[in-house]
């Protein structure tokens, strides 16, 4: 094998070693983006197969985006029952609400219909989004024994692979300049934004 044969094949798998990383993040190692980024822009498809386009909908004003787990999580089931139980104050603050999992469009219906959600909710396939704001991560056996059998989440089917990640339940709130200007993140799954903090955050946007 010639030397530089060899240095192509190493630098090949350290590439790869370093994309492995990347998607393969602990719960403790994935810290979402800080307030005052500018937001990752994004194209996402709801349960109909419409396009969502990020940078468009900040043209209207600002948009609340939070990441959840699946239609099997009790958690983000309340969470969202919550918002959608709030929406129009939301709303008449100016906020757009939407909502990305890593679940196959067929399943966000499956969210719709036990939440009420009359918000975009929205596909990250291949987690792209999750991996953009840096909330995705990779569950433990432990967790996904729990998500898969007791909550019978079945990831290897619902999302777009079989690596079964998650993204950590969190807020951004990004303003019509692009800039995520508020945010709730906790690995903590059972913490989650409270309406109260969307609207006293987009007041200070008025």
């Amino acid at each position: 094998m010639t030397f530089v044969r060899l240095t192509l094949l190493l630098f090949g798998f350290m590439l790869a070693t370093s994309s492995s990383s990347q998607t393969e993040k602990s719960v403790q190692e994935a810290h979402g983006l800080e307030v005052g980024t500018e937001a990752p822009m994004f194209t996402a498809r709801d349960a109909d197969g419409s396009s969502f386009v990020l940078s468009e909908e900040l043209k209207k004003g600002p948009v609340v985006l939070i990441f959840y787990r699946g239609f099997w999580c009790p958690v983000c089931n309340k969470h969202l029952g919550s918002i959608q139980d709030s929406l129009k104050l939301i709303e008449a603050k100016g906020g757009k609400v939407i909502a990305i999992s890593p679940e196959k469009p067929e399943y966000l219906d499956k969210m719709a219909e036990k939440t009420g959600a009359e918000f975009s909710l929205l596909y990250d396939e291949e987690y792209k989004i999750a991996r953009a704001f840096d909330v995705n991560f990779k569950p433990s056996s432990k967790q996904l024994f729990t998500y898969n059998v007791l909550l019978m989440g079945n990831l290897k089917n619902t999302h777009s692979d079989k690596s079964q990640r998650l993204p950590i339940p969190a807020t951004f709130i990004i303003d019509t300049n692009g800039r995520i200007v508020w945010r709730q993140f906790d690995p903590d799954y059972h913490n989650r934004a409270s309406v109260k903090d969307i609207l006293t955050a987009l007041d200070k946007l008025r």
